[in-house]
């Protein structure tokens, strides 16, 4: 089988809303809001890029893309997740796929780079580092990264929009 990784359609998010689900059950840091989440970027208009993976006509994977503030007014950087893979194919390269998918998106878009809360051991493969003086306020530093794709690197905090307090 081969897989398509393409924008979401709105037929998609019934099944992205399942799969986040799924992806995040047991996931040891996980809020549960997930689904919540990607739905409320959605209905906000804040969506700036979705992505699904598809397989034999099944949605296996998905990654949300969605603008961030930063304090110092440093504008086009985006804040990437939640990022899903349905646990029966997790770990067979489809969260990597869909990694170089949306960062290869938000070049496209002109954006100036992209942050997110992740573990440094996975997501450094990409190029995210962490970087002093840019900042989640109230989350451990060493998880949240950045990568810039100007070679800028911006300083302050970062704010997500307020769709990620989503519960329902």
């Amino acid at each position: 089988m081969s897989l398509q990784i393409r924008p979401e359609a709105p037929t998609d998010i019934a099944a992205i809303e399942t799969l986040t689900v799924a992806a995040f059950a047991q996931a040891p840091h996980s809020s549960g809001t997930e689904q919540f989440i990607v739905n409320a970027l959605r209905d906000a208009g804040q969506l700036s890029l979705s992505l699904v993976a598809e397989e034999a006509g099944q949605i296996v994977g998905h990654v949300a893309l969605s603008p961030v503030s930063i304090s110092s007014g440093s504008c086009d950087w985006y804040g990437l997740g939640p990022i899903s893979v349905a646990p029966a194919h997790q770990g067979t390269g489809i969260g990597s796929q869909l990694m170089w998918a949306a960062l290869a998106g938000l070049r496209e878009l002109g954006a100036e780079g992209c942050v997110l809360l992740g573990d440094p051991a996975y997501y450094s493969r990409f190029g995210f580092i962490v970087r002093p003086g840019l900042v989640l306020p109230g989350v451990p530093a060493e998880y949240f990264q950045a990568l810039s794709f100007s070679g800028s690197w911006p300083e302050g905090d970062v704010s997500y929009h307020a769709a990620f307090e989503a519960t329902a």
